[in-house]
Formats: C-alpha cells, sequence, structure tokens
C-alpha cells in the first residue's frame, strides 16, 4: 500500500565538509527510534572506513525514518546524506533532484563556507524549501547570531527562525523534525500515470547484485515488474523492492513520491548509470525525466604495482572496485620504467585519492601513482581533425599540433583576511585571472578563474599550508581554452623517462623542470659513472643536474716520482668511465620514482 502523499516528506542535508551533518543525520535516527541505543555507531551512515577515518562522506545514502509530529499525524521523512565535496557534484544534484527541501547546516563557529554556497545553490535551482540550521551551539567559539546575519547576507535566504541545535549532544533535535513537517512540501505525482522513476544512485552488493536507489515521480514500481532503463536501453525484472530504515525492509511497491532500492539481477553498476529514467516495459513514459548526464572523468593518472608480480592482482582489484563505483575508468598502459599497470579517470583530486587508498587498504597493494595530469584538446594541423590526450607520453609530434586547449575552472575560495595576500599570490603564481573580491564578515571570498592543470598538481595543499587550514575552496568547470602548453620531457643520462614526462606551461617550464631535476638528483644513488640529469623541450634543455660519480682513488699507489705517471693513470680511469656511461644503465630504484611523484611543492 502506497503511502499518502501527503504525509512523506523528501529532504537532503547538505553542509560544508565537517559541519557535522553526517552526526545530525545520526540523531536523526536515534530520535525517530530507527535503531535502537544499541544498534547505534558514530555516523552510521558512513559506513566505508575511509569514510569514518576522514570525517567525510563519499557515497549518498538514504533512510527512511518515522516521525510522529506534534499535530498527531505520523509521517514519512527520507533522509539522503550528500556528499559535501566538489568531485561528487553530479551525485549531490541528482539526491537533490530526488527531494523537496533541504537541511542547510551551518557551523555556529565557522559560519558559512565554500561548498555550502555551491550546494545551497545548486538546492535553489531545483526549488528547494532550505530550512537553515545553525550546528554545533555548545561550542565555546560559537557566535550563532552573526552566523544568522552571515547565512541571510552572503546566501540571501532569512535565517530569522534558523534552529539552533548541537547535533553532538542532541539539543534542538525535535524542532529540526517539527521544522522538517511543517516547511518542507509534501512530493507531487500520480499513482495512475505511467511509471517514471529516477535513478539516483546505485552500488554493488555480494550477495544482491546492483542495487539501485529510486525515487518514483508518477506511477507505481513493484515486484515482478518489467522495467525499462530508458538511457541505457536495457529492460531488467525487478525481484526486490525495498528501502533502508537503516536496515533493510521488503516491500511490495513504491508509490509517487516514494524513495526506495530496487534489485533486478544486474551484475554491473555501469548498466545502472547515476541520473538514467526507470520506466515501465509495457507501458513506457513519453519521455524521460531531464538532467541525465554523462559523467566525464576529468583528472588522469597512471597506477603501477611497485611489485610487477602484483599485476594480475592490481587488474582484478581496480575490475572489483568499479563494480561499486562507476565514475572511475581505467585501461591497460605500459611504461618503459614502471612495466605494466593502468591509466585511470577520476571525478577529481580527492577522488584519486579514495581509490587509490581504498586500493591499498582492501586490496593490500604497493602502488606507484604517476603525476596527475588533465584531459587536453589538440587541434592538428592541414584539418587533421582534434584528438583529446590523457597521457602527456602520447604527445603527437609538435609539427602536427595547430594549437593546445586546457580545461579552465572558476574556482571560489574562502579565507580569513591575515591570510589573504599570500592566497592571492598563490593564485596569480598558477597563471590565475581574478574576477571578483568581496569581504564577509572578517573573511575574503576571491573569485578566481584558474587552469585545471595547476589545480590538480598541489595546489590544495598549498591553499591549506599558506592559510594554516582555514581557507575553504570550491570549483567548477567553464570550458577549455587554448595555451602556450608543451610537452616537459625529463632525462636520465640522456634517456627519456615516460612515467616522468608532463604537460606544463610554456612561462612554467623552467621552474617545473628545475625542481625535478633538483630532487632526482637528491634520490638517484650515484653510480660509477657521471649521471645528467634533463628536463627538455623538444630537443631544448631547460634545466640540468648531474650526479658526480664515485670514484676510486688510482693515484693512492703513486708516491713521489714523475708528475706524468699520475696523469696516465686518471687519463686512463677517464676512458674507463666514458666507456662505462656510453654502456651502463642508471637504475632509478623505486623510491625514487615515488618521491619524486610525490605532489611536493614544486615552486
Amino acid at each position: 500500500m502506497a503511502t499518502p502523499l501527503d504525509t512523506i516528506r523528501n529532504f537532503s542535508i547538505i553542509a560544508h565538509i565537517d559541519h557535522g551533518k553526517s552526526t545530525l543525520a545520526d540523531r536523526l535516527i536515534q530520535a525517530t527510534g530507527g535503531l535502537t541505543e544499541r544498534e547505534m555507531s558514530e555516523q552510521v551512515l558512513d559506513n566505508m572506513e575511509i569514510e569514518k577515518e576522514r570525517g567525510i562522506t563519499i557515497k549518498a545514502q538514504t533512510v527512511r525514518l518515522a516521525y510522529k509530529a506534534s499535530d498527531g499525524e505520523t509521517y514519512t521523512l527520507n533522509l539522503m546524506d550528500t556528499p559535501g565535496h566538489v568531485d561528487f557534484a553530479y551525485e549531490v544534484s541528482r539526491s537533490l533532484a530526488a527531494c523537496e527541501g533541504a537541511l542547510l547546516v551551518v557551523d555556529a563557529a565557522q559560519g558559512v563556507e565554500a561548498q555550502t554556497l555551491a550546494n545551497v545553490y545548486q538546492s535553489i535551482e531545483h526549488d528547494h524549501e532550505i530550512v537553515p540550521v545553525i550546528n554545533k551551539i555548545d561550542l565555546p567559539a560559537a557566535e550563532p547570531e552573526k552566523v544568522r546575519t552571515e547565512i541571510e547576507d552572503v546566501i540571501g535566504i532569512d535565517a530569522s527562525e534558523a534552529v539552533l541545535a548541537s547535533a553532538k549532544s542532541g539539543i534542538g533535535i525535535p524542532d529540526i523534525l517539527e521544522a522538517i513537517v511543517q516547511k518542507i512540501p509534501a512530493p507531487k505525482g500520480d499513482a495512475n500515470a505511467p511509471l517514471k522513476a529516477m535513478l539516483v544512485d546505485s552500488w554493488y552488493d555480494p550477495y544482491l547484485g546492483v542495487m539501485i536507489l529510486v525515487r518514483v515521480i508518477d506511477g507505481v514500481l513493484k515486484k515482478g515488474q518489467q522495467v525499462t532503463f530508458m538511457q541505457a536501453g536495457t529492460t531488467h525484472l525487478i525481484d526486490r523492492v525495498g528501502c533502508f530504515r537503516p536496515k533493510i525492509e521488503q516491500l511490495n511497491d513504491l508509490g509517487p513520491g516514494e524513495i526506495g532500492f530496487i534489485t533486478a539481477q544486474i551484475k554491473d553498476v555501469a548498466q545502472a548509470r547515476v541520473g538514467d529514467t526507470l520506466t515501465d516495459a509495457k507501458k513506457p513514459a513519453a519521455e524521460a525525466l531531464p538532467g541525465f548526464k554523462e559523467v566525464q572523468p576529468v583528472v588522469f593518472c597512471g597506477l603501477f604495482p611497485v611489485d610487477a608480480n602484483d599485476f594480475e592482482k592490481l587488474r582484478e582489484s581496480i575490475s572489483r572496485l568499479r563494480l561499486n563505483d562507476a565514475s572511475f575508468s581505467f585501461e591497460m598502459e605500459t611504461s618503459a620504467a614502471l612495466g605494466f599497470g593502468f591509466r585511470c579517470g577520476f571525478l577529481g583530486l580527492l577522488h584519486l585519492e579514495i581509490i587509490q587508498e581504498r586500493l591499498t587498504r582492501e586490496y593490500d597493494l604497493d602502488l606507484i601513482t604517476t603525476a596527475p595530469s588533465v584531459v587536453y584538446q589538440i587541434e592538428l594541423t592541414h584539418g587533421g581533425g582534434h584528438v583529446e590526450l590523457h597521457n602527456p607520453a602520447d604527445m603527437p609530434d609538435p609539427n602536427k599540433i595547430e594549437s593546445i586547449s586546457e580545461p579552465w575552472i572558476e574556482a571560489t575560495i574562502y579565507v580569513p583576511d591575515e591570510y589573504l595576500g599570500s592566497i592571492l599570490k598563490l593564485c596569480q603564481d598558477r597563471r590565475g585571472i581574478q574576477k571578483n573580491l568581496t569581504y564577509v564578515g572578517g573573511r575574503a571570498q576571491a573569485t578566481y578563474e584558474l587552469p585545471l592543470n595547476e589545480v590538480v598538481f598541489d595546489f590544495y595543499d598549498r591553499l591549506k599550508s599558506l592559510s594554516k587550514g582555514y581557507a575553504s575552496f570550491d570549483y567548477h568547470q567553464v570550458g577549455y581554452r587554448e595555451g602556450d602548453l608543451v610537452k616537459m620531457s625529463i632525462l636520465v643520462n640522456e634517456e627519456p623517462v615516460d612515467a616522468l614526462s608532463m604537460i606544463v606551461h610554456r612561462g612554467t617550464a623552467e621552474t617545473r623542470g628545475r625542481g625535478m631535476c633538483e630532487r632526482l638528483k637528491e634520490l638517484i644513488p650515484r653510480h660509477l659513472f657521471k649521471i645528467p640529469i634533463q628536463a627538455a623541450i623538444g630537443g631544448k634543455v631547460i634545466a640540468r643536474e648531474t650526479i658526480s660519480a664515485m670514484r676510486k682513488d688510482v693515484t693512492a699507489k703513486c708516491y713521489g716520482g714523475d708528475a706524468t705517471r699520475k696523469r696516465k693513470l686518471l687519463e686512463k680511469q677517464k676512458k674507463g668511465k666514458l666507456k662505462m656511461r656510453e654502456y651502463g644503465s642508471v637504475s632509478i630504484p623505486q623510491e625514487a620514482f615515488i618521491a619524486a611523484l610525490r605532489m611536493g611543492d614544486e615552486n
């Protein structure tokens, strides 16, 4: 029996990282009796070890709660906990599209931050009713009234009735539940219309196969029904319908306005793409729901096993991870220096870090990650069309290139006043174009356009270290622009090392090249002959360091006598060294590669 529409409330919690949304979700589950005291744990909805450890949400989670309001009516609350990080912005947008309202959680001590803004604006675009919640009011540094004004000034929504709460100590939880029921509108939908349901998320369960989270817009979704995925064009038979309370509960059907999960014996997450529309195979809807887009990887890097014998294990591990996360792509690649590995595409730097960490932890692999790069668009001469370049090693011959375009982003940076100067200099050094600079309370909001290539490298780490962790940063892509870009190769003993080649802007190439050569000079052990390390653009060397040879003192046995005797021995040694350099190969230890590819500060 479908739930009456006017008793359903679908809402998500939006906030900046670490403003307490997962803890608030815990309290709401507890207050409505979703789990008993004994079953509760910290961050119930963050079920991955990395999520708990870092205190971040990676996969959006959903839970259905029953709440008896002060008017005596029992309401069904569908809570969608969304990731706060910019890399997962598309997941956030699909989760928001499945809701009618949002709880805007702002830390009473830190105020509005960059990602709070980004997610609120997305929420406003979906015409959501926004309920402001000022969290952590029990902290000594809390300034709820100042934050209330900030919400009104920066975001432009009325915060006079903002709920004051502390998710950790349980203050204000009943007020939040009442505000959800009173202020967030009920969903609309027609149970008799053809079935239309949005695919909000999908993940792989080892026992049940692919589980699909859906929000039913119109019609009814039943067990045993044949459904068609409109974008993918595939048809499946539903064998299980249910919801999370947060434990799995099986249902007979899902009606309009409801959020729940289905399983349909699907083996691969890639078949169930976020944003797709489900409809009845026999009585399909006229058109799919708007907003579907293919998730495109933004950052690419190579993953290689430290031990070449682990290659098969890496292949298997990546394939299994892909079952759970369809947003990252991989293909095989080989490198003369690193052997066999995979070229992987990610949604952003955090996504790259998380996948790498999961491979290391869950599958016990030792990995080398090459320097991350972005996708470049290359226009070829003589009408050769254009190609996309994912790997700097595949760069075409410079004579055949008409122009190279790189992706640019618009970044919003929030930073306390005293760190503003160093942050502006950082953006300037990274070829940034300042668009705007305004002040909100004691903090500056800077808007910059930056090339993604510069951000991918170590921008975020530098931003955090220059501002002692206080700066917050959010970005979105603004398209491709032509740039003076070149491929910089690193040569060790006059042999190019493909794993260390990168695409850089001509203006910063020398600094970047010198930094890399200096680092390699420290990392590569000395041999019996001199080793030159060079950074080159085409045939032109732009930076060079030399590792001096280890040498035996051949003149030690000469005491006194003619100087020509010593010279003769030294000349003989010199010839031997030249011969050795000609035929000797430089062994670069794996640790040197790992350390050289670490994204330290190169500027």
